[in-house]
Parts: structure tokens; C-alpha cells; sequence
């Protein structure tokens, strides 16, 4: 396997690199060294209207990572591409279930490399789609934005969803982790993790503070909290 053991327990921290500088990204991979993941968002340019890494620049990534990839695949045909970054040593491999052919052959192909598989889904696409094959995946991603660029406003009317898929998730007794993504901040961090997420993607929240470090420490007692309390 690629990751390391034990894996990092909830609440998690995955700071986006999208919000960090291309040109010094490995200065601001360094600053994110207590963090629990690098989130790491490949776009293609037809899956969403952007275009971002490629393998090559994700494999360079992996070599000066602190800490372990958490890659998230918004690209058309990730039955043929998505186990390449899993190869490329990425500890979590993320695809849209909107993109691929065959979801579960997919995970089943990612976790025989190595690496966690996990399925994504946009705020359009409903939760009860992924019920009966929960325990296919170690990470579900709902999206709390429309994919595609980064800084945009969180979405409060995914939240039902999210709870859905953790009350699902509790039911079958499944220890999938649940991952959100898009608009997580100070303010909006407590609310998916009263929902149940477990797992949170932050860009500008983390790389936009002046101490990057105590953003990361801030937001994860702020899930902390929350969790408790629900």
C-alpha cells in the first residue's frame, strides 16, 4: 500500500493546492505539513470548464509532498485514466460517478493498486445513487460546490444529502470516509461536520491566512467541535 499507517483519524484536513502558488509549489507544500492530505484537483477542460494538473506535474507533486495525495479526478473517461495516478503513488484517487463507466470495477481497480478509492458527486446528483454500493469506496466526495474553479460559495442545500449518506453509511456499518469540498471556511466547516463529514477540502481557507499552519489547527478543532456536538 501507499499510505501510511495508521491512516489520520477524523476530523481530516485536506488543503487544496489550487489556492496555493504553481510557481512555488513546493514552498507552499511545506506549509501544509500538519495537514492530513494534499488535495490535489485534476480537471481536463471538458468534464468542467478548467485545466489543471496533468500526471506529470502530479508526480512531481508526490515527490515533494509532505504529506500523502488526495487526488480528485474532474475528467471524462476515468476508467481508463484514474488508475495511472493511483500507480503514480497517490494515496487517495478520487473520480466523478457522473464520468465513469463502471464506478465499482474502477474502485475495485484503484484499492488493487494501492490506493483508497473514492467516488465524487456533484451538488446536481443525488446521494441515494451511491446507497447500495457504499462499501465499495473508502471516501464519498459531495461536492458543496459546482466543480470546476475554486473560491466559490459553499452550498447549504447539500448538507440533506451529506446527512443521507451518513445516516446510509451508519446503517450498513460502513467506515467510508465523508468528504466535502468547496466553500469550507471557519463558517461553514461546523455545518458539514454537524452533518456528518468527516473528511474537509479547504483552498483559500488554509492558503489564504497569514499563518497557513494555524488555519489548518483551526479548522480541524472547529470540525472537532462540531461533531461532538451533533
Amino acid at each position: 500500500m501507499h499510505l501510511h499507517n495508521p491512516l489520520p483519524r477524523a476530523p481530516r484536513i485536506n488543503p487544496s493546492i489550487l489556492a496555493a502558488d504553481f510557481v512555488n509549489m513546493q514552498r507552499d507544500l511545506a506549509k501544509i505539513a500538519t495537514a492530513d492530505f494534499a488535495h490535489v484537483d485534476v480537471m481536463d477542460n471538458h468534464f468542467v470548464p478548467n485545466l489543471t494538473f496533468g500526471p506529470q506535474m502530479v508526480e512531481r507533486i508526490q515527490a515533494t509532498s509532505p504529506v500523502p495525495l488526495d487526488v480528485h479526478l474532474m475528467i471524462t473517461d476515468p476508467d481508463r485514466w484514474a488508475p495511472g495516478y493511483a500507480e503514480l503513488g497517490a494515496a487517495s484517487v478520487t473520480f466523478h460517478l457522473e464520468a465513469a463507466a463502471d464506478p465499482v470495477a474502477l474502485a475495485r481497480k484503484l484499492r488493487a493498486i494501492g490506493a483508497r478509492a473514492g467516488v465524487a458527486i456533484k451538488p446536481g446528483t443525488a446521494g441515494e445513487s451511491l446507497y447500495d454500493i457504499i462499501d465499495e469506496f473508502d471516501q464519498i466526495l459531495v461536492m458543496t460546490v459546482e466543480p470546476g474553479f475554486g473560491g466559490q460559495g459553499f452550498m447549504s442545500e447539500t448538507m440533506p444529502k451529506l446527512r443521507g449518506l451518513a445516516d446510509e453509511a451508519k446503517r450498513r456499518g460502513s467506515d467510508v470516509w465523508l468528504q466535502v469540498d468547496g466553500g469550507i471556511s471557519d463558517s461553514t466547516i461546523e455545518i458539514a461536520a454537524a452533518a456528518g463529514a468527516d473528511t474537509f477540502v479547504a483552498g483559500s481557507a488554509v492558503y489564504g491566512a497569514d499563518d497557513v499552519e494555524a488555519a489548518v489547527m483551526r479548522l480541524r478543532d472547529l470540525a472537532r467541535a462540531a461533531s461532538l456536538e451533533s
